[in-house]
């Protein structure tokens, strides 16, 4: 069974947010490696490939190298995942992005499952869109 199958978008306030990261045990950390040069299109692809919601809000407006965003979702056997997105466009490294993304639930199958499809997913946006 895919981890796709059974995630579904939720929303929290940051305080819960940040009480469950504080709390829950398991964590995986990917790093990123991308075609994506665009920091909100990499995250807008994160989002949609993992099919949570993004906590934080972002303005299209905003210019700069680096971006920090919160993720959530909930399994419809009510387990919390919680993602955590730190991306940075290397300006001496031909505009590449750089950083990780964390991974953090209660057990350990969600935060590795999540890991997994981060991993399969982030390499670029399918060319069939």
């Amino acid at each position: 069974m895919c981890i796709m199958d059974y995630i579904r978008p939720a929303t929290c306030t940051n305080e819960v947010f940040r009480s469950m990261w504080a709390e829950f045990e398991w964590e995986n950390k990917v790093a990123i490696t991308t075609t994506i040069t665009g920091l909100k299109e990499f995250l807008d692809h994160i989002v949609k490939s993992t099919n949570m919601k993004c906590l934080t809000p972002y303005d299209d407006s905003q210019k700069g190298t680096f971006l920090a965003a919160n993720l959530y979702a909930r399994s419809v056997f009510g387990e919390d995942a919680l993602v955590n997105v730190s991306v940075e466009k290397k300006e001496d490294n031909a505009g590449e992005l750089a950083g990780y993304i964390r991974i953090r639930s209660k057990t350990q199958g969600i935060a590795l499952s999540l890991g997994d499809r981060i991993t399969t997913v982030q390499r670029g946006v399918p060319q069939d869109k």
